[in-house]
């Protein structure tokens, strides 16, 4: 990967961030950058899949903490070439070009994301992520960080480091989210927002969902799309959950790592291409962590 040391103003804390930027190289199957030319977006994807977050560019947007989905050909990255195509025609990456988005976020956990449970309740980051840091990059494996300045999670206050580990070869991704703040308890969920759902399951910690997909407003979309989220931990999973969400909950105290992975497939995109398969997927990932 070719690499560019940028400081970064880390809005909640007052201090700068020596973070990399990345653009993927032929070759790469992993890569996580941000988007300047894009709205602050964050975008991190491997061989299989790929994720963006939004940044303060889109606050109030609506501001939408969740995490998009891009779905894709397997076999190579996409992201530079999406977002290049985007300068011209802000549409491209709606198009089909081996992939495209076709996934509604708008305000919610979109494909893997976390908050606090307040009273019932889903307690959103009132802001986008605000500053973010390049962990590790190496060819096999790119770790970073998002992080949400403190926001009045009920009487408490909260804030969140959110680490995503991304590797080859699988439909996962990693996440180490840590919640800090005057809490002494605090329940949270990571789930999935539940859009026209063809099938699904769920355990003791997993929720797994088939559905169409979510946004076609640009162009047709047959395709499906599967998601998931395994926390192996999980104090419980609903699928039918707060909000329209699928959801696996943790009661976590300050500063304790709630540890999960999301993840995603398309069905045109040439490896999973049925709700079974899906599935079976999700198990076998699963167990290989076990």
């Amino acid at each position: 990967m070719r690499k560019i040391l940028i400081l970064t103003a880390a809005a909640a804390a007052g201090l700068l961030t020596l973070a990399a930027c990345q653009n993927a190289q032929d070759g790469d199957r992993v890569m996580a950058r941000y988007v300047p030319e894009r709205a602050d977006d964050f975008v991190w994807e491997n061989d299989l899949v790929a994720y963006r977050a939004y940044g303060k560019a889109l606050e109030g947007n609506p501001t939408s903490p969740g995490f998009d989905v891009w779905v894709k050909k397997a076999g190579k990255l996409v992201a530079d070439e999406w977002y290049k195509g985007a300068m011209d025609d802000p549409d491209y990456y709606h198009h089909d070009h081996g992939g495209k988005d076709c996934y509604k976020v708008a305000v919610s956990l979109g494909g893997g994301a976390s908050s606090p449970i307040v009273n019932g309740s889903i307690s959103y980051p009132p802001t986008n992520y605000r500053d973010y840091r390049i962990v590790e990059d190496t060819p096999e494996k790119v770790v970073f960080e998002l992080v949400y300045p403190a926001w009045a999670a009920g009487e408490d206050s909260v804030a969140l480091t959110k680490r995503i580990t991304v590797t080859p070869g699988t439909q996962f991704c990693k996440a180490e989210d840590i919640y800090t703040g005057t809490f002494d308890s605090l329940t949270v969920a990571a789930g999935i927002i539940r859009h026209e759902v063809l099938g699904s399951s769920a355990g003791d910690n997993f929720v797994v969902i088939w559905e169409k997909a979510s946004d076609q407003s640009i162009e047709p979309e047959e395709g499906q799309l599967g998601l998931a989220v395994y926390m192996p931990d999980a104090d419980k999973a609903e699928l039918e959950s707060i909000g329209g969400h699928a959801l696996v909950f943790k009661t976590i105290t300050p500063g304790q790592p709630i540890t999960y992975w999301f993840g995603s497939c398309w069905s045109r995109g040439d490896r999973i291409a049925t709700s079974e398969a899906w599935n079976g997927y999700v198990q076998e990932f699963i167990a290989s962590l076990q």
